[in-house]
C-alpha cells in the first residue's frame, strides 16, 4: 500500500513517485483470520494497523499494488511478521535494528536466492535543483549527523515506480 500526500512534505520534495505522485509510506498488507492489516514502520515502530485505520489515517490517498510474481509473497509477509515490534528508523540508515517504511519493503521481499526484489538505491535528500534542502540539512544536525545524501537506501516513491509492481487500485477518495 503506498501512501500519497495532498500537499506533499519533507520526503516528497526530494523523491519521486510513479507518475508524478507525492508518495511518502508504504506499508504490506497481511490478511490475520478474518482480518486485514497493513504491516508498517511508523513513528510507534513496526506494528500491524487495522486497515481501515489506515486508510483514515490517510484520509484515503492509497494505491493498492502486487508483486508482478506472487510466488514467493508468502514467505516475504512471513519475513515481514517477524520485525513486529522493531523501532523506528528516524534517521534512515541501513545495516541497524531500527525499520522506516520503504527499509521494511526492501528487506521482506526477497528473491528465491535471496536477494532484494527492491534492490538499495541512492538515498536522495536534494530538490529537483540537485541541492540538498535545508529541512534535512538541519534535521540531520541536530543529530551531529551528515546528510547521507548517496547512501543505499530505498524511499517509497522509487519503490511506487519498480517493474516488479502492479498498481491495482488507486484510492483519491478524500473526505
Amino acid at each position: 500500500m503506498f501512501c500519497l500526500s495532498a500537499e506533499g512534505n519533507n520526503i516528497t520534495q526530494v523523491t519521486q513517485g510513479l507518475d508524478g505522485a507525492r508518495i511518502d509510506h508504504v506499508g504490506i498488507v497481511h490478511k490475520q483470520n478474518d482480518s486485514v492489516y497493513v504491516l508498517e514502520a511508523i513513528h510507534h515502530g513496526v506494528v500491524l494497523t487495522p486497515i481501515d485505520s489506515f486508510l483514515l489515517r490517510r484520509d484515503s490517498l492509497v494505491w493498492a499494488a502486487r508483486l508482478r510474481d506472487t510466488t514467493h509473497v508468502s514467505l516475504s509477509v512471513q519475513r515481514a511478521m517477524n520485525y513486529l515490534g522493531r523501532p523506528y528508523d528516524f534517521l534512515f540508515m541501513p545495516d541497524d535494528n531500527e525499520l522506516y517504511c520503504s527499509e521494511l519493503v526492501q528487506k521482506t521481499y526477497l528473491h528465491a536466492d535471496g536477494t532484494f526484489i527492491f534492490p538499495p538505491i541512492p538515498m536522495s535528500f536534494h530538490d529537483s535543483s540537485g541541492q540538498v534542502t535545508q529541512y534535512w540539512k538541519d534535521y540531520y544536525a541536530r543529530h551531529d549527523m551528515q546528510v547521507p545524501e548517496g547512501e543505499p537506501g530505498s524511499n517509497p516513491g522509487n519503490l511506487s515506480r519498480s517493474l516488479q509492481l502492479i498498481i491495482l487500485f488507486r484510492f483519491y477518495e478524500s473526505r
